[in-house]
């Protein structure tokens, strides 16, 4: 009788493949998925235009309690917020919202909104239900990582500055006007979160004609990846809009400005963004973009992952810098 040792012996000896991980397969599917038919409309999400074109921390800043980005023209800048805790009288500092996790919230929060066409949204059920559509783990370290994050988003301020030629415009844009926070009285349990939250009016409203609508099959095929959920937010919003005669260039040097967090060297940014760019690729199928080693990509006019435009899609949110963007 052959064992599973004498298996695995021929395997190696005739050096067949190893199936894919599970994790692995899901993105194969995913992807397979998406290039065979559009997204149907419980698989649609959106992003805000902004936030498809300016980025939340890669990383934990840690004590850091400001965060700058910018885009062309568009200058953020994000200022951690503070919470009240009646069990000890005082405020307690939040850090900044970073990784993965408060850009899912943001597309959670931005759908909620759009479809029930409400900036209030009761937090529990609908956000369960969303971590559930994206096949997270559901287990403590999760949730709590997710509701962390969430109270991060909910009490940081969001400021956007607009640079003209001799002007600038400055806005603030607030993502939650207020909330309501859960404050366990067990210690070891101390995870504050909100269970209802409240979009500021200037987003709601300004979300309403600027969301970006994506796949939700994407979006989960690339949610531990938080530079792919930027890439593939921005290519989203950005190669629709490049004329169909006339492809753009976008230099390493912007793409280093943009997507280039924690990366010093050139080098290594490029390795990473490569990497990660094949990745959202085969979640954005149709999306054209082609690379020049030395200068940078040439973005081709591609559909949208979501084959629709509403009125929003008539304009881009942010001014022109060019090819730069």
């Amino acid at each position: 009788m052959t064992d599973k040792s004498d298996f695995r012996l021929i395997s190696d000896v005739l050096q067949l493949p190893k199936p894919p991980s599970h994790n692995t397969q899901r993105r194969i599917d995913a992807s397979l998925s998406i290039k065979d038919r559009p997204p149907a409309g419980d698989e649609i999400t959106y992003q805000h235009s902004v936030f498809c074109q300016t980025s939340l921390p890669y990383r934990d800043p840690h004590e850091i309690r400001e965060w700058e980005r910018h885009q062309g023209h568009a200058h953020m800048l994000l200022k951690a917020g503070e919470a009240f805790d009646p069990y000890t009288n005082a405020w307690v500092k939040l850090g900044l919202p970073f990784g993965p996790k408060p850009r899912l919230i943001l597309a959670y929060l931005n759908t909620e909104a759009i479809l029930k066409q409400s900036p209030e949204i009761e937090v529990e059920d609908s956000l369960t239900a969303f971590v559930k559509s994206l096949r997270l783990n559901i287990n403590g370290h999760t949730i709590r990582m997710l509701k962390d994050q969430l109270t991060r988003l909910s009490a940081a301020s969001v400021f956007l500055a607009l640079a003209g030629e001799d002007k600038v415009k400055h806005l603030r844009m607030n993502i939650v006007e207020g909330f309501e926070l859960w404050m366990p009285k067990n210690e070891s349990q101390r995870v504050l979160w909100p269970t209802k939250v409240t979009l500021s009016p200037n987003y709601f409203e300004s979300l309403k004609e600027y969301a970006v609508p994506l796949d939700m099959r994407a979006i989960e095929g690339l949610k531990n990846n938080a530079l792919a959920l930027d890439i593939y937010a921005w290519l989203a919003q950005r190669l629709w809009r490049v004329p169909t005669k006339a492809p753009h260039w976008i230099s390493w040097a912007a793409l280093h400005i943009q997507f280039g967090q924690g990366y010093a060297r050139m080098d290594h940014f490029k390795e990473m963004f490569r990497k990660t760019l094949g990745l959202v690729l085969a979640h954005y199928p149709k999306g054209r973009i082609v690379e020049d080693p030395n200068k940078g990509f040439l973005l081709h006019s591609s559909p949208p992952p979501v084959p629709v435009k509403p009125k929003w899609l008539s304009v881009p949110t942010l001014p022109s810098s060019g090819n730069q963007q």
